[in-house]
């Protein structure tokens, strides 16, 4: 292992390398295996649906890159969060606050540039805000998780610059259960946060009528880090305690269904890292001040972490989801789709059993699309998307004053197909208007964006994808108007109310081989933002930043892939890796917390009802880091799996499972976390689990 650890580093260190290696591996396996092919029949990827395409299209006619998680994959890669559920995926990372709050991140593009929906429908917590705020998305409870790369799935918002993550579900049922009654139940445990857990899914129904219910119960105390931290064995803080329960009713007619479902969570978990030694900093201009001004006592070592409880978030939401679908509706439509949510979200930060500061967020979304009939050949969707976000923080830590922030979009989709090629283009124009209750201040925004893209599939099992993106994003409220202490991630945030939307010009090229013993997928892209908004810092004392949101032109250019290789009738192999570079325009500089190159290598097998997986990550040392950032250390991780497929008496299917992770212990740090040196990564970890599904 030492000798692949020493090649998959050398890959993360040089970008092109990496690049040569994704591109040349694919091509020489695919040859290799037409000169030699494996006896075994050819294989090919099994059509998976993708719901945040628009068009309901198969992942292999997007124009852009696509993971879709679902079945015994979905349940492999599960964890406690949907930032670290996904964070192994090529080109996606998490933001990583501990164990309860972890954000997905495309392509090194975080918070507002990527939009997290629950079918469709935007999710409306706190999460955008802060990396110390949880998604409110349990992956437990996931039917199927997509990932759509980049900025041309604009039918779902044009502030998705990033990407859009779909979590598909059952909360509302869709149609009658066959045997009147299915669904399932998940217990599972782990070693390194003492974690358990069960899941329960239920869905009965009869004549139009079907009633769904879910479950899930989560307890896991302060995980154990890698060998060698100078923190202890556990990080202070950690735990993650929640709870999540829906309820939901349908109409369902041989047209269509309607139906809604009301969801409650509540969850509560540390803030490890908070730091209350800035409690009384504060700017001077463009500079920090802390401790006492002259003629006053100064009580705090600045110097130093004040040491006492781990702060601790109180989460509680509830949301209220309407979805509908009616096929047919009317001549020259084949469907009109509905989805509607309601959301009262809350939150209190808790130190020392005292609220210190509580953040609430009352929102409501609504979605109409409709799907027209083939004109001339263009098979297309047409839609309206509404929004009111209510958003309000109180306390120590208010850094942000109350906002009504209002938005209203109309959207179009439409494809062709001309034999082997199929075209896509998409246009969106939102209008956004964000009030700051206490001052006044009122700062609206519009913006149109507008998407081209092709897919050819030149030969049997072949394709390649490219699109074109120029979209807009409007300022978000907290961009606009923060004025305050961000204690969690140690800055002092200073607003804009004078910022302009961003407009990314994203450029995407994908080469794809769909089926036989060799599949790759390999895709390689340019944005360049202009007005790219981010927190310029402009002082910095002992470890807290002042932080000014600016604008300025960035440009953020990777690769991602993976290849597979199937060697043996029940054997195959796996390389796979990813690397993003995001700078300021005109030697600006580079761009903070920005994901390490990563390289790795995966063996899986299966065996009658046994399925297994080894693989080593090797992620690179981040020494490209932005003005008052430091360098993250490189480290590799082993991990493997293994999962066992049987069936009762009954014919009823049941799954055991077993995963471990960082087998080495090896202590590593995440670069895109703010809390990197006071929360590395999880340590050794030993996962089991139960599922069965009736």
């Amino acid at each position: 292992m030492t000798a692949i650890s020493a090649s998959l580093h050398l890959y993360a260190r040089h970008p092109v390398a990496l690049a040569t290696w994704l591109a040349l591996a694919g091509s020489s396996l695919a040859h290799a295996a037409d000169a030699a092919p494996v006896a075994a029949p050819a294989a090919s990827l099994p059509p998976v649906t993708v719901s945040a395409s628009g068009l309901q299209l198969g992942a292999n006619d997007m124009t852009t890159p696509v993971t879709v998680l679902e079945g015994d994959e979905l349940v492999r890669r599960r964890e406690a969060n949907l930032g670290e559920t996904l964070s192994s995926e090529p080109g996606i990372t998490s933001s990583h606050f501990g164990a309860g709050a972890s954000r997905p991140i495309i392509r090194g593009m975080d918070g507002p540039r990527v939009k997290v929906l629950s079918d469709g429908a935007e999710l409306h917590d706190a999460s955008t805000i802060s990396p110390d705020h949880a998604v409110v998305s349990e992956p437990m409870l996931a039917t199927q998780i997509e990932v759509l790369r980049g900025p041309s799935a604009l039918v779902y918002g044009n502030g998705a610059v990033g990407g859009v993550v779909n979590v598909l579900d059952g909360k509302v049922p869709t149609a009658i259960p066959q045997k009147g009654v299915e669904g399932s139940a998940e217990l599972r445990a782990n070693t390194g946060a003492g974690e358990g857990a069960g899941a329960f899914s239920l869905t009965g129904g009869t004549g139009n009528l079907a009633v769904h219910v879910e479950g899930v119960a989560r307890d896991a105390g302060d995980y154990r880090v890698g060998k060698g931290w100078t923190g202890g064995n556990k990080v202070p803080g950690s735990f993650n305690r929640t709870d999540t329960g829906s309820v939901g009713l349908s109409w369902v007619g041989d047209r269509g269904y309607l139906g809604a479902a009301f969801t409650r969570q509540t969850a509560k978990y540390g803030l490890p890292g908070h730091n209350h030694s800035f409690e009384d900093c504060h700017p001077h201009g463009s500079q920090l001040h802390c401790g006492a001004h002259e003629g006053e006592e100064d009580v705090h070592d600045h110097g130093a972490e004040e040491h006492g409880d781990v702060p601790v978030v109180d989460l509680r939401s509830e949301r209220l989801d309407i979805r509908g679908e009616l096929r047919n509706p009317f001549t020259g439509f084949s469907a009109l789709r509905l989805r509607g949510g309601v959301t009262d979200y809350r939150h209190d930060e808790v130190e020392e059993g005292v609220i210190s500061t509580t953040f609430r967020n009352k929102a409501y979304d609504t979605r109409i699309e409709l799907q027209h009939e083939p004109i001339a050949g263009f098979k297309g969707v047409i839609g309206l998307q509404t929004s009111q976000r209510k958003f309000s923080a109180e306390g120590a830590e208010a850094y942000v004053q109350r906002t009504i922030t209002r938005k209203t979009g109309l959207f179009m989709l439409e494809e062709y197909r001309l034999g082997d090629w199929r075209f896509e283009a998409a246009l969106r124009h939102d209008r956004q208007t964000a009030e700051a209750q206490a001052s006044g201040i009122e700062r609206s925004h519009n913006g149109t964006s507008a998407s081209l893209g092709a897919v050819w599939k030149f030969t049997p099992g072949y394709q390649v994808g490219t699109s074109f993106t120029r979209a807009s994003r409007a300022p978000s409220a907290e961009e606009l108007y923060a004025r305050g202490l961000h204690m969690a991630t140690s800055t002092y945030e200073h607003g804009n109310a004078d910022l302009r939307s961003e407009t990314s010009q994203n450029i995407d090229v994908s080469l794809r081989k769909t089926s036989g013993d060799t599949t790759f997928g390999v895709s390689v892209f340019k944005n360049r933002i202009s007005n790219y908004i981010y927190g310029r810092t402009l002082d910095e004392v002992d470890g807290l930043q002042l932080l000014q949101y600016s604008q300025a032109d960035a440009t953020f250019t990777g690769i991602e892939g993976q290849v597979r290789q199937r060697i043996a009738r029940n054997l195959g192999v796996t390389l796979f890796g990813d690397t993003v570079r995001a700078k300021l325009n005109n030697g600006g500089g580079l761009l903070p917390r920005i994901p390490a190159t990563r390289a790795g290598i995966r063996l899986d097998t299966h065996w009658n009802a046994w399925e297994g997986q080894v693989e080593w990550v090797q992620v690179a040392r981040q020494s490209r880091v932005a003005e008052f950032e430091s360098a993250t250390p490189g480290y590799g991780m082993l991990n493997l799996g293994v999962s066992y497929n049987g069936r009762f008496n009954e014919g009823t299917p049941w799954q055991l499972y077993l995963k471990a992770t960082n087998l080495t212990d090896r202590l590593a740090y995440a670069h895109t976390s703010f809390i990197k040196n006071a929360a590395p990564l999880m340590g050794r970890n030993v996962t089991v689990g139960v599922r069965v599904a009736f």
